[in-house]
Formats: C-alpha cells, sequence, structure tokens
C-alpha cells in the first residue's frame, strides 16, 4: 500500500458550493485521503435530540468515486452551544469552582454524566448512519485530548476515590507523600487539599498521572463505543498533540489501532541544517532535528508506522504566525516524516477558513480558492506517494541509538526542575530539555534514534496492549539496541533500575544522563548513594548538584581507558545548566570541567561492566558536545554514507524482505553531490538508470532523494560496529 496522502476537509466550511471542484483538484494532486466531520456538533445535532445526520453523504460519495479514502471524526472536542446552555455543569473547571467560559472549544469536563450521555448519543447516531459506506476507511475519535487538566469537584472526588483505593488508608498516605512535612497529615479522606496552589511534589505527580489515566480512559471509551458499531477493518484513532498536559501517549495509543498525531515544524531558515537554534520543545518544533524526534516520539507511541493527522500546508497557528516555505520544504518534511515511520501525511487543512479563529492557518487552498504554489508542490508530492509503493510504507526505521523517554519522568520534573526557565522560579519543561540536548546531538552525529518507553522494557510499567521492544529480556534488547542513553529517567523503581544494570552486563552501553536514578516512584528523593542502585556498577557516585548559569567550557581527559578509544570534543563543547559532581571509584574519566572548582569532577565517566559498559554524563550537554558524545558511543552509523556535506542528511529504512531505503536530504540552499556507498536505484524514477557504488548523487536545494537497494545483497541488514 502507499503511503496515504490527503488533508482534513470541511466542505461545511466552504463560503460557496464547490465540492466537484474541490474533490477533482484533491484527485488531481494525488490525494488518497481526507479527515472530515470532527469539528461540528453543532451540525450534525443542531438541536437537543433532533439530527442532521445526511449533509456529509455527497462528500463521501465524491470522494469514493473519485478513490479517495475517508476518516470520520467523532465530534467530542467541540460542543455545540444548546448543551454548555441546557448543562452549564459540563464545563470544564479551570480552577476550583472556577468554570470554564465558553467560545473556545474542549471548554467541557469530559467525565459529566451529561457530556458523556449526549457524546455517546451523537457518536452512536454518527457511526450508524455511515458505518457502511464504502468511502470509509476509519475513525478519529475526538481531536487532540488532555489540552487541560479539570479542577471539578466531581474530577476531584474521583482522585480521592483513587488514591483511597490504591494506598487503602490515610495513614498509608501520610507516609508514602511524607506529609509530616509542613503540617500536610491528613486525618481522613476530607482532609486532602484540593490541587490549586499545592507545592507538595508527591501529590502534583499522582494528581497528573490521575489526569492523563482520565484522558486515556475517555479515548479508550470512544474508541469501544465505535469498534462495537464500525464495518469490520475500519481502524480507529485520534489526533494526538504530543505536548498537551494531560496525554501519557504510550497508554493512550494502546486504546488505538494505530497512533497518529500532530506534525508542526517551523518552516523556511528553521530548517537549515546545521544549525545554532536554541533547543525546541515547543508544539511547533523548531530544525530539522526536532522534526525528526517529533517522527521518533510518534512511532515510539506503539513502536510502529504512525498517521500525521494534521502538518503544515503552509501558515500555521493564528494571524501572527506566518511561513512561506521554500521550495521543495514541503517535500523535504513529509519525506522526513515518512522516513522515520509515517504511513499518511494529511495536511492541515484543504481550504483556508473565511471566518473563525483560525481564519489565517493557512490551508491548501488560499482565501482566493484557486490553487496556487502550496497546491503544486504538494501535488509533486502526492505523485512521489503514488509511485512509491508499498516498498516504503511496509519500512522498519533504522536505528543507531536507543533513547528512553518517559512520560512520568515529564510529569515529575515540572515541578522538580533541576534548573530555571527565564524568568521564572523552575523550568516545568526540563524533562524535555535534557531529553533535547542527546537526540539533537545524536542527530547532528548523523545517527537514527529509537525512543522506547518505560511501559515497553519493563514489566513493573508494562501496559495492555503496549508492543515490548525485542522481549522485555534485558540481553534480547541489549542484542536488538546496543547503545540505550537514559537522560533524566527520575521516576525509577528499583526493578528497573536492575533492568538498566542488567542491560549493560549483558553488552549493551548504558549512558546515564542528568536526574536519572534520582527519584522512586513517588518522586521522592531516594536514600541510596546517587545514582541509586547504580553506582556501583557505574563505577562513579555523586552527591553534590550545582546549577550553571553559562556554559562550562569542557576538555578532554589526559588518558583514554584501556581498550576504548578517547572522546574527541568538538570546538566549543561545553557543560550547560547543571551539574552532577561525579566521583569516580572505578570508573574512568572522558572529559573534564575546565574550572578550579568545578574541574574536582570529570563531566564524563566511563566503566566496563559485564559483557558492556556504563557511561555517566553528569550535566546537560551542549550541541557541541552532545555531539562529539554521540560520535563516540556510535563512530560509523548503519546508515554507511560517508563524507556527507554538513547540509545533508541520510536516513533509512529496512522492508520486510531486508531491502534497505535511503532518504537523502540537502537541507540548504547549495546544490551538494555525494557519493553513493551501494547499487542503488531511484524509488520515484523507476525508468531511471541504476546508480552504481560510488556514483555522484545530485541534490538541489532544499531537495530530498529516495533510494533503495535493487536486490538482497545479504539476508541481514548491516550491523553497528562493536561500540565501546
Amino acid at each position: 500500500m502507499s503511503i496515504r496522502f490527503g488533508a482534513a476537509y470541511y466542505h461545511e466550511y466552504q463560503p460557496s458550493p464547490r465540492l466537484d471542484e474541490d474533490l477533482d483538484l484533491m484527485q488531481q494532486a494525488g490525494f488518497t485521503v481526507i479527515r472530515v466531520g470532527e469539528s461540528v456538533w453543532s451540525t450534525w445535532e443542531p438541536e437537543d435530540g433532533v439530527f442532521d445526520l445526511d449533509w456529509l453523504e455527497p462528500v463521501l460519495d465524491g470522494a469514493h468515486a473519485r478513490g479517495i479514502g475517508v476518516i470520520l471524526g467523532t465530534p467530542t472536542y467541540a460542543l455545540p452551544m444548546w448543551l454548555a446552555r441546557t448543562h452549564p455543569e459540563v464545563a470544564a473547571d479551570v480552577a476550583t469552582g472556577v468554570p470554564n467560559r465558553w467560545g473556545n472549544r474542549q471548554e467541557m469536563d469530559f467525565t459529566n454524566p451529561a457530556f458523556l450521555f449526549h457524546a455517546e448519543r451523537i457518536i452512536r447516531a454518527i457511526v450508524t448512519r455511515y458505518r457502511d459506506h464504502p468511502a470509509i476507511i476509519g475513525y478519529q475519535v475526538d481531536n487532540e485530548p488532555g489540552i487541560r487538566l479539570l479542577y471539578n469537584h466531581g474530577v476531584f472526588e474521583a482522585f480521592k476515590d483513587s488514591l483511597r483505593h490504591q494506598y487503602g488508608d490515610v495513614e498509608t498516605l501520610n507516609r508514602e507523600w511524607g506529609l509530616v512535612y509542613w503540617s500536610h497529615r491528613l486525618s481522613t479522606w476530607d482532609d486532602l487539599w484540593v490541587p490549586d496552589g499545592n507545592m507538595q511534589p508527591q501529590y502534583d505527580l499522582a494528581w497528573r498521572r490521575f489526569q492523563a489515566q482520565l484522558v486515556t480512559d475517555f479515548i479508550g471509551w470512544q474508541a469501544a463505543i465505535v469498534r462495537e458499531l464500525a464495518a469490520p477493518g475500519h481502524f480507529v484513532t485520534t489526533c494526538i498533540s504530543y505536548d498537551q498536559l494531560g496525554v501519557e501517549d504510550v497508554d493512550l495509543s494502546a486504546e488505538l489501532d494505530v497512533a497518529s498525531g500532530n506534525a508542526y515544524y517551523e518552516m523556511e531558515s528553521s530548517l537549515a541544517h546545521p544549525s545554532t537554534d536554541e533547543r525546541s520543545t515547543g508544539w511547533i518544533v523548531k530544525g530539522t532535528w526536532a522534526l525528526f524526534h517529533l517522527a521518533d516520539l510518534m512511532y515510539s507511541s506503539k513502536q510502529a508506522r504512525f498517521l500525521v493527522t494534521e502538518t503544515n500546508a503552509s501558515s500555521i497557528g493564528h494571524s501572527p504566525m506566518n511561513f512561506s516555505p521554500y521550495d521543495g520544504q514541503w517535500r523535504q518534511a513529509a519525506w522526513a516524516l515518512v522516513a522515520r515511520g509515517a504511513d499518511m501525511i494529511e495536511y492541515w487543512h484543504w481550504h483556508t477558513l473565511h471566518f473563525g479563529t483560525e481564519t489565517y492557518w493557512g490551508g491548501i487552498l488560499p482565501h482566493s480558492q484557486k490553487p496556487g504554489r502550496t497546491y503544486r508542490e504538494l501535488a509533486l508530492l502526492g505523485g512521489e506517494f503514488g509511485r512509491a509503493g508499498d516498498l516504503i510504507s511496509e519500512g522498519t526505521p533504522d536505528v543507531d541509538v536507543a533513547v528512553l523517554y518517559d512520560s512520568d519522568s515529564k510529569f515529575a520534573l515540572s515541578s522538580q526542575a533541576p534548573f530555571q526557565a527565564p524568568g521564572q522560579y523552575l523550568d516545568a519543561d526540563a524533562y524535555r530539555k535534557i531529553m533535547a540536548s542527546f537526540v539533537r546531538g545524536a542527530f547532528d552525529a548523523g545517527l537514527q534514534t529509537r525512543l522506547v518507553r518505560p511501559q515497553q522494557l519493563f514489566e513493573s510499567r508494562a501496559a495492555d496492549g503496549v508492543a515490548p521492544i525485542g522481549g522485555r529480556d534485558a540481553a534480547a534488547v541489549a542484542a536488538e539496541l546496543p547503545v540505550l542513553i537514559v537522560p533524566a529517567f527520575f521516576t525509577a523503581a528499583d526493578s528497573e533500575l536492575d533492568w538498566l544494570r542488567d542491560y549493560a552486563a549483558a553488552g549493551g552501553h548504558l549512558v546515564l544522563g542528568p536526574r536519572s536514578a534520582y527519584a522512586d516512584r513517588e518522586g521522592r528523593a531516594r536514600l541510596e548513594q546517587k545514582p541509586a542502585l547504580l553506582d556501583d556498577a557505574a563505577g562513579a557516585w555523586y552527591d553534590e548538584l550545582a546549577n550553571l548559569v553559562e556554559p562550562l567550557e569542557v576538555t578532554t581527559a589526559s588518558d583514554a581507558p584501556d581498550g576504548v578509544a578517547g572522546l574527541a570534543l568538538r570546538d566549543g563543547s561545553a557543560a550547560t545548566d547543571w551539574i552532577d559532581g561525579l566521583t569516580p571509584t572505578t570508573a574512568d574519566d572522558l572529559v573534564s570541567y575546565v574550572h578550579p572548582h568545578f574541574g574536582r569532577w570529570p563531566a564524563v565517566t566511563t566503566r566496563a561492566h559485564g559483557r558492556g559498559r556504563i557511561t555517566m554524563v553528569g550535566t546537560v550537554p551542549n550541541q557541541q558536545l552532545a555531539h562529539s558524545i554521540a560520535e563516540w558511543l556510535v563512530p560509523e552509523p548503519v546508515a554507511g554514507w560517508e563524507n556527507l556535506p554538513p547540509s545533508v542528511t541520510v536516513t533509512s529504512s529496512t522492508g520486510p524482505d531486508a531491502r534497505r531505503v535511503y532518504f537523502v536530504h540537502n537541507w540548504s540552499w547549495l546544490e551538494q553531490s555525494v557519493a553513493t556507498p551501494c547499487e542503488l536505484v531511484d524509488v520515484l524514477d523507476a525508468d531511471g538508470p541504476v546508480l552504481g557504488s560510488g556514483s555522484a548523487l545530485e541534490l538541489g536545494a532544499w531537495d530530498v532523494r529516495v533510494l533503495a537497494t535493487p536486490s538482497l545483497p545479504h539476508s541481514d541488514p548491516p550491523s553497528h560496529k562493536e561500540t565501546p
């Protein structure tokens, strides 16, 4: 099956009748999918119990006649005003006793019984009406769930009940949360204070976990209703916005047939590579590395290929956020997402709206409704997807280095951040900033990352429907993923730390970053010497910590350890934000701070453990230091291309028949030429010549080429060289 290609389409928003014209243009551009119906509950049900379900049928009929599949959305994220008026109790409280005002979207308490009654009724009506329509290929339940935390009284009471079931009695909760502090001990469950203004970190962590579970349960509830009614073979998904407060995407995606989400990114010069921009962690990512990281995050939700339900057509956001993408950048970004596992690229949206909050969020068609440069560029891309076929859609993204990504630690560090953000007491996004340092370093070094999640590795976190990575045996994972970077793994259980130690003993190279192995599952600082339960295996410990107000220069240690290649530092390598005062016992120093005080501690240490190795990074590395560490960890990336110009990146995937596909990008205005490492064919030009090994591959400005091995030179894909 080819990569699905299309856009969200809202015929009901068009100011003039043009259904056939729109669908004809889509067909000509190679569209194979549209998403419809998720935003207009009041159109489906204009009054309480009064349904208008037939308005969408011409859209589905027209799409089917042109070979375009349809993803039908349930409209539960955008309430009709009659429901808000007749049931004001469904409003979400933005603080205790403070209901959200109406006029936005997702203003509701989605746990409220009145809301759930009406939501189920409209879901059943819509799915029943269209389940047998031949255009339908799947359903999107809700949209971008978890946008805010709920402070409603009923939610708070349910939270108390969950704590009562988990802990049994208030004395256990007092002990586990340390509520002797500041006289917070409870004598009865009714003593529990509301979350507004709470500063107790254990409370905050439990509250965030509970809110994420509410979202997971809500989406799972909708998915179950749809599956009960839908025709066989139709998938169920939702559109995840990965930075929302109430989302734990692995557990949420376990309720779905396929993971799907938003991929919004800055265009223009923000896609230049290499770059020196600051780390990007917002919902609109910045930089080529961040685009690839977002795709890897989406893949990791189910460790499987995923759907991009929304991405840039042109300008994004609201009226002040306008981009004019350079020619070729749409192709580059789309193929980057596909390279890392996307099976669908769906733009938001078909036509730029003429009214409403998102009037200036650019669609494929501009306000004039006349096809322009955006349409022409995307039509070229649609043709490429059609020619690529299943060679691309069945591939598994290759991996050089695995990175453990933990939403739970992200929740915990939002209230226990180790450093500040400008103008703020603490940096609530500290987890992702630490993570980004290591991920960006790997990308700059030409490595491909695979994000792995605690639910997929550890029995202690395993959730129903969550796919394991290579089994949960540490030795099996070490064989599959020989390098595992673990930054900011803060809320780790004893058994999980034991697993990491076993991973290294079995031959894996474990890299511990700042804030890993520091707290327990309650988010309490551990009694053990840090890194807890790993200090002996790592051959180093620390108990002193420090913030850095400005980058601190580092240098290589004087002697490399026996049997290990030295770590060569790139110019400008520095420590930022944080220092763990690493004290080696049996570990070797790799990198040192250049400072009269901090120089007493190494910045990076390493020690052999069993058949593997444990390396500790005691700071948040800047771009150059992270790049240096990544090059040392994996000197030769699996993609195997050599002497690449700085602006050229190569990523790869492996098909079910072990055929290798390469995605070669030039992220610059300068034309580039690179030598092919083996015999290759152009996936997008079936009649083109076979490129022999060492052939010159020409890349234009902002260009991407998709190449594949023409035959199988061996049964197994190339493996990494032995890591240090």
